[in-house]
């Protein structure tokens, strides 16, 4: 089976991030797409995120009707930086020997994987999918990888003039880019909607997930009182389904 590892804050999973993954998984044949919240991304440590158990909940809530896509605890309470080269081979280790893992990124965070923790392994561990859009070039993809990645500097001047589409391999890395998926959702759009209607609130987010920020009473307030906690004191626990696995619901992986 072909997997693909989505990972991020979903701070909160939008009608964006779900167009990205039904358009992976078409496109790729994935059998599977593992969500995968992250509790202590490295990058936005110092941001404040929407209790985990909240974001876990509204990805179970925006996967349910999908059979392809499971949300995952990969993630979940570690007490460290969640780090994706840890990820995906904590994951490796749980699949079959036939199966294929892949790993989802939007070309925006792609383009910092050379900062990233271990790139040069993780890009060796495992094929990437990388979302693109109008305005870069296969030339910047190949720049932004590693130095002892990078392609020489002949190659990149003959990828300039080509659009950030089809597959770069590389000695040590494969990187295919996956079209742009016409379904833009900002988190900037979730939160001044946060405080309309259910209806207004489910032309970003599905509306299972419109109907549990609401019922929560997340995102509704000013910066300033979501930084004192406002709408985030009920906290749900998946404390007792983390020792059996990453997956939110029961799976077979075959």
């Amino acid at each position: 089976m072909r997997i693909a590892l989505f990972g991020g804050t979903f701070d909160p999973v939008h009608l964006g991030h779900l167009a990205v993954a039904r358009a992976a998984a078409e496109k790729f044949d994935l059998g599977r797409i593992y969500f995968a919240p992250a509790d202590l991304p490295p990058h936005k440590q110092k941001r404040r995120l929407t209790h985990f158990q909240h974001r876990y909940a509204m990805l179970a809530l925006a996967t349910a009707d999908d059979s392809r896509f499971v949300p995952s605890l990969l993630d979940a309470h570690t007490g460290q930086p969640n780090y994706s080269i840890e990820t995906v081979r904590q994951l490796k280790s749980t699949l079959k020997k036939s199966d294929k893992l892949y790993f989802l990124i939007g070309i925006d965070a792609f383009k910092d994987i050379s900062t990233w923790h271990k790139p040069v392994e993780l890009l060796s561990e495992v094929e990437f999918i990388v979302v693109s859009r109008p305005g870069f070039s296969l030339a910047e993809v190949g720049r932004w990888l590693p130095k002892s990645l990078r392609p020489t500097d002949l190659m990149l001047r003959a990828m300039r003039r080509q659009q950030a589409d089809g597959t770069i391999a590389l000695m040590g890395a494969t990187i295919h880019l996956l079209g742009e998926v016409r379904e833009r959702v900002s988190s900037t759009q979730i939160r001044a909607a946060a405080h309309k209607s259910v209806k207004q609130l489910s032309r970003y987010v599905p509306p299972l997930v419109a109907e549990y920020i609401k019922k929560e009473h997340l995102y509704a307030g000013s910066i300033a009182a979501e930084r004192d906690g406002a709408g985030s004191d009920k906290m749900l626990s998946f404390e007792e389904a983390r020792p059996q696995g990453h997956a939110g619901r029961s799976h077979k992986n075959g």
